[in-house]
């Protein structure tokens, strides 16, 4: 039953993410300036030793065309390196547990799951990834990936903050200053933190123990708390072991799953207050974090509802009369999972504590839906901030056609270019989630590794892709790799990471090219209760009009059958 308690670990858990999230974002938008911080007199030799190195001019701007160039190079030789690193694993140092390289399509699909800030992984890690490619590889992509999404996000906010500018920023310059004033020292803190709390940290491969019964075990370990940091700070949520977050090593206590949960969602909100410092909008942010807070702690409240009910058929069959506990971890109970399912999956985090599959239907379809809102709520680092800047281009353009006015948007026109822009971007994501789910349903490589039929099979189906093109990374459960999954998915996931930026960035690229405007009579305040619950609205109808559909198909219907079993019984 729901408790007291459990409300509070609910509202705390947020009431944390934000609070962190403030403080963090005066910091991230003096990095997005090019300011100095605190960090100058220890880092800022690194960073120009890294510019001499590389032949940039970390001072020379970007228009919106090379900006976009230099990500999309970046990130391809990320992925050549990371798929290289994984096919030849079995020869490259640090593998005591001598794990041979991974197969081709498996490893196109790791490569770009990482790259891509997904963390999607067909594999267990503890089995089939050395530790020189879970440090070097998956790690090193951790970092890279999340500051991909922050340099975005400081684009386009630079580009609302211009009147009449050629340029967005050096994406460069951001890339580098983001991965080290920020991202590497909060990894190190909370690095420090986990093993504390007793995370395991070292190059072995594994310890041996003994049961309670006697019998020897061998347990595996490596340098995991250093990869469980980035993986929450930075939305990666690629687990070192096969249970992610579920397993004891990744996620010891009650104090660790805290602050997993937490630091999943501080620097998505911290990229929104440091939105509003860089524009001098800040009212404005504080209405987007409000929205992201709303919608947040509403899908929360509705998981932690659904998996505190006892299942009907076993009360039926008079067999249990306490809340569904499959698939949740007895030392966190309903609660934190249910709020650590919502964070994850609003924050394109992927990490779990639970298995997905065995929630409610009711549970498991507000966490597939919570991705297919768009990753906003709060959304991944830097994704979620240009995802819901997109949504209230939508929003205003939809309130400028009702009031018959050019629709603005923070002192900027919102013209067809971006309308057009923006819709292109939401519509990459609803093309790829749903085109590859229907061709997976009807496909015989497909259903082969399916493990449920009928609705909830088509549930698990419609998750995989959701994640995949949401670049969540979290798994409903119930697919097995092979070629056609490993191939469609890693494609999913090209699509939903770049498929989004280049359109952002365009946007990005235009918006600073306009003068800023001072508000008049006319122009619709973003501030306040109305463009809340405009921006909500716009929300939940785009993506019911998408969804809903789909999620009849799955999650609703599957509901309605599990009450129709007990009406029969």
């Amino acid at each position: 039953m729901m408790t007291p308690q459990g409300w509070a670990e609910i509202a705390v858990t947020i009431g944390l993410a934000i609070a962190l999230g403030w403080p963090l974002g005066i910091y991230l938008a003096r990095l997005w300036k090019g300011e100095t911080t605190w960090l100058d007199p220890i880092l800022r030799p690194v960073e120009r030793g890294f510019y001499r190195l590389a032949g940039v001019d970390a001072e020379k701007g970007q228009g919106w065309p090379a900006y976009t160039l230099s990500l999309l190079a970046f990130s391809t030789a990320a992925f050549g390196f990371l798929y290289a690193i994984l096919r030849l694993q079995g020869a490259l140092p640090l593998n005591p547990a001598h794990i041979a390289g991974m197969a081709p399509d498996l490893a196109f699909n790791t490569a770009v799951s990482f790259v891509t800030n997904t963390d999607w992984q067909f594999y267990a890690g503890e089995t089939a990834a050395s530790h020189f490619s879970q440090m070097a590889g998956l790690t090193v992509q951790n970092f890279a990936s999340a500051a991909v999404g922050m340099a975005v996000a400081g684009a386009l906010a630079r580009a609302f903050a211009s009147h009449r500018g050629a340029t967005i920023g050096n994406f460069w310059a951001d890339l580098v200053r983001l991965t080290l004033y920020l991202l590497l020292p909060l990894s190190i803190v909370i690095a420090l933190a986990l093993v504390a709390l007793g995370v395991p940290q070292t190059l072995a491969a594994h310890l041996d123990g003994h049961t309670l019964e006697g019998a020897k075990q061998t347990l595996a370990v490596g340098p995991v708390a250093s990869q469980e940091a980035i993986k929450q700070i930075g939305t990666n949520g690629g687990g070192f072991f096969n249970a992610n977050s579920a397993h004891p090593f990744e996620n010891p206590n009650a104090i660790s799953n805290l602050i997993e949960a937490v630091i999943m969602n501080m620097l998505a909100f911290a990229c929104v207050f440091a939105f509003g410092r860089v524009g001098g909008l800040r009212k404005e942010a504080r209405a987007l974090v409000i929205v992201m807070a709303l919608m947040l702690g509403g899908a929360a409240s509705a998981i932690y509802a659904a998996e505190t009910s006892p299942t009907p058929a076993l009360i039926a069959a008079h067999v249990q009369t306490i809340p569904n506990m499959e698939g949740k971890e007895v030392r966190f109970g309903a609660a934190s999972t249910a709020v650590f399912a919502a964070m994850t999956t609003g924050a394109s985090d992927g990490a779990v504590n639970g298995m997905h599959e065995s929630f409610t239907p009711l549970g498991g379809g507000v966490a597939m839906f919570m991705i297919q809102l768009g990753e906003m709520l709060p959304g991944g680092v830097g994704s979620g901030l240009y995802g819901i800047v997109v949504m209230a281009i939508l929003a205003v353009f939809v309130a400028g056609l009702m009031v018959g006015r050019t629709p603005e948007y923070l002192g900027k026109k919102i013209e067809v270019r971006e309308i057009q822009l923006a819709m292109l971007a939401i519509l990459v994501l609803t093309a790829s989630a749903l085109g590859f789910a229907a061709v997976a349903a009807v496909h015989p490589a497909a259903l082969k590794t399916v493990s449920a039929k009928g609705v909830h099979g088509l549930s698990e189906m419609l998750y995989a892709y959701a994640s995949a093109t949401g670049n969540n990374g979290s798994a409903f459960g119930g697919l097995s790799s092979n070629p056609y999954w490993n191939t469609t998915m890693a494609i999913a996931m090209a699509l939903g990471r770049f498929g989004y930026i280049v359109p952002v960035l365009a946007i990005a690229g235009t918006i600073a090219a306009k003068p800023r405007l001072q508000p008049t009579a006319g122009t619709l305040p973003t501030h306040g209760p109305l463009f809340i619950g405009l921006l909500i609205g716009v929300i939940l109808i785009l993506a019911g009009l998408q969804y809903f559909p789909a999620q009849a198909l799955g999650p609703i219907v599957e509901h309605f059958q599990m009450l129709s079993a007990v009406d029969k019984s």
